[in-house]
């Protein structure tokens, strides 16, 4: 388990098995626990049937703790892989091709790559959870096109309109300079974290990670449960509401803009970023999780957030004059 997007996850899984009657999980113990009734059948059997159920989301379960295989090896091919993704990003800024990150503050591009990233990641594993199980309902049903349009627009529509009300009641607040290095600082600080996070080889870090407040995740996350037309449109509006932490730290630099309609591009530009991989699930299996190179991914994006975070954090330094500008671009 990565994220609090796998706690909601799996939770809302097996509680819709009609013998279970209630589900915890547990991110900072990796463990779920499960009433109901099973019958005669043993622990052993219990755990099979379970993780037959959770299979499809990329998890299982056992009766032991496992032992974690951190596969260090897959450094080896991550750390050059972020290394020329970085040179590559710098070179672009360079010769003024791109203009993704300034001195002061992310942009739009930045936020679409964020998205990109984050539409990869296991943080996203309760959107793409919902794509899946949506998918497949409404193509039992025969209509495959129709509710994948309603869902991606509603997702679409709903973070400019969101990121722009942020954005507007960031306008309330005036952010001085200490106030806006406080937030720049903070927003580095919570990018670091999924960074490490995304590395999968510290647990420590993963309690630390922002969310959502679970009652409200849970509400959006019931809005997919309801049988209606409009609710693939629904479910898509509630994704901005859902515990993924690129989301959150998004909404969070969404605040410092201070303005709705920098702060609706910037969310639009980071949902943008999202639609392929998403739009790919909803009509496939996809899934990144299950691929054999997925470790070597995940360092690699995880490498490169993290990047991310201290160039965000030294701009933020940059702002209180505690250091010179390093990246002139």
């Amino acid at each position: 388990m990565h994220c609090n997007s796998c706690v909601l996850l799996t939770e809302s899984e097996l509680k819709d098995l009609p013998n279970i009657t209630n589900v915890k999980s547990s991110l900072k113990n990796n463990s779920i626990e499960v009433e109901g009734d099973f019958g005669d059948k043993d622990q052993n059997q219990i755990v099979d049937e379970l993780s037959t159920v959770l299979k499809s989301q990329g998890y299982t379960l056992s009766l032991e703790k496992r032992k974690k295989n951190h596969n260090w090896s897959d450094f080896k091919i991550a750390i050059p892989i972020a290394i020329l993704f970085m040179a590559l990003f710098i070179l672009l800024q360079k010769i003024g091709l791109i203009n993704l990150v300034n001195t002061s503050k992310m942009n739009y591009g930045t936020s679409f790559i964020i998205g990109i990233i984050a539409s990869l990641s296991t943080c996203m594993a309760v959107v793409g959870g919902l794509v899946l199980s949506m998918s497949a309902t409404f193509a039992r049903e025969g209509d495959r096109v129709k509710p994948q349009i309603l869902f991606h627009g509603g997702r679409i529509v709903s973070f400019f309109i969101f990121g722009g009300i942020i954005g507007a009641l960031g306008s309330v607040f005036t952010l001085n300079t200490g106030a806006t290095f406080a937030l720049g600082f903070f927003i580095g600080i919570v990018m670091l974290i999924m960074g490490i996070n995304l590395l999968d080889i510290f647990d420590f870090t993963k309690k630390a990670q922002i969310s959502m407040p679970k009652f409200i995740s849970k509400r959006a996350f019931g809005l997919s449960k309801l049988n209606h037309t409009l609710t693939p449109l629904l479910v898509g509006i509630a994704t901005f509401f859902l515990p993924c932490g690129f989301t959150q730290s998004m909404q969070i630099y969404t605040l410092s803009t201070g303005s709705f309609w920098n702060g609706a591009i910037t969310m639009l530009a980071f949902a943008l970023g999202t639609l392929p991989i998403l739009a790919i699930t909803s009509f496939s299996s996809f899934s990144i999780k299950e691929s054999s190179k997925s470790g070597i991914f995940f360092k690699s994006a995880g490498l490169i957030v993290i990047l991310f975070a201290i160039m965000n954090i030294l701009n933020s330094l940059v702002i209180i004059g505690l250091i010179k500008p390093i990246f002139n671009f």
